[in-house]
């Protein structure tokens, strides 16, 4: 079969850098684009950072496309104890190999989109600002969109408030925009991606593939692995983007159900919680398909596999 074309909206990010290692690896994806939004990290910065995994990786031919610098409506907030100052601490990558793109994250996929001549398929791992901004300004574009893949939200547990998952959490108005689209969805939340953790096995099977950019991303994993040791306890990080994206590789990795998802967009304690119920007709239909189990053995053989083809 021919490639999936994809769009990655990122904002990286030490678990989007592995989701962009695992599209760029697999050949069931084309990635036309990679796209930034501010998030885990100021624009600036997850901009610098997907031109230096690009760097690492040796794929400096994808073009990246800078977006929002903030969320629609409310003021942004950087989760700096997570990633680090620069949205990417914890490894020595290279400097960027070329520039950003002279155009805006929603102008190049609006290029594309039109360009198309099939569906493209945007898998969307940071905030949805750019995604929500794209349906807004360019409402005929929708149906070139194959569907949204997504990291973000939670049936369970939030990571930023006791309800909310970050990404959800930082532009509930573009979530509300997205859920509310009619586009197919996937949506890959903390209730199944926490169940992804990169455990000290999987580390030292990055560092022992013997490539340069396994030892980088095992340097990755061991800086993300502080945060949630402190918070969680647990052995290791979990590696919420790169589920998005193995969603659209091997769909059978993941088991999902078809709810309603609604975004709570209210100044709230409740704002950004994505409340997932069972469709009702008319009136609450499902759409998206929400991750519930995800085989973490077989997800992290693939990711092993895909950082083992780089340099």
């Amino acid at each position: 079969m021919a490639p999936i074309p994809i769009i990655l909206d990122c904002d990286p990010g030490h678990d989007d850098a592995l989701a962009i290692a695992l599209a760029l690896a697999r050949p069931e994806l084309r990635v036309e684009a990679i796209t930034t939004v501010a998030g885990n990290a100021p624009l600036d910065r997850t901009t610098r950072n997907a031109l230096r995994v690009l760097a690492l990786l040796g794929r400096p031919d994808v073009p990246v496309a800078a977006g929002a610098d903030r969320p629609i409506l409310r003021d942004p907030w950087v989760p700096v104890a997570v990633h680090g100052e620069s949205g990417l601490d914890g490894a020595d990558l290279p400097e960027p190999l070329t520039d950003v793109q002279p155009w805006t994250a929603v102008e190049l996929q609006t290029s594309i989109l039109r360009a198309a001549t099939e569906p493209v398929t945007i898998v969307a791992t940071g905030p949805l600002t750019n995604i929500g901004l794209l349906l807004r300004t360019a409402p005929d574009l929708a149906d070139r969109i194959a569907g949204i893949w997504l990291m973000g939200g939670s049936l369970e547990e939030g990571n930023t408030t006791p309800t909310a998952e970050f990404n959800a959490w930082s532009d509930p108005e573009a979530g509300a925009i997205v859920f509310g689209s009619g586009i197919p969805i996937r949506m890959a939340g903390l209730n199944i991606t926490h169940q992804a953790l990169v455990l000290p096995d999987d580390v030292a099977r990055l560092d022992g593939i013997g490539n340069h950019a396994g030892r980088v991303f095992a340097d990755l994993m061991r800086f993300f692995g502080v945060h949630h040791l402190d918070r969680y306890g647990w052995d290791g990080p979990p590696i919420h983007d790169a589920v998005a994206v193995a969603w659209l590789v091997r769909p059978d990795l993941i088991e999902g159900r078809s709810l309603n998802i609604r975004v709570d967009t209210s100044d709230g304690p409740d704002r950004g919680r994505t409340i997932g119920t069972e469709p009702v007709g008319a009136e609450a239909p499902a759409n998206a398909e929400v991750g519930i189990r995800v085989d973490r053995e077989r997800l992290m053989d693939l990711m092993v596999q895909a950082v083992a083809t780089y340099p």
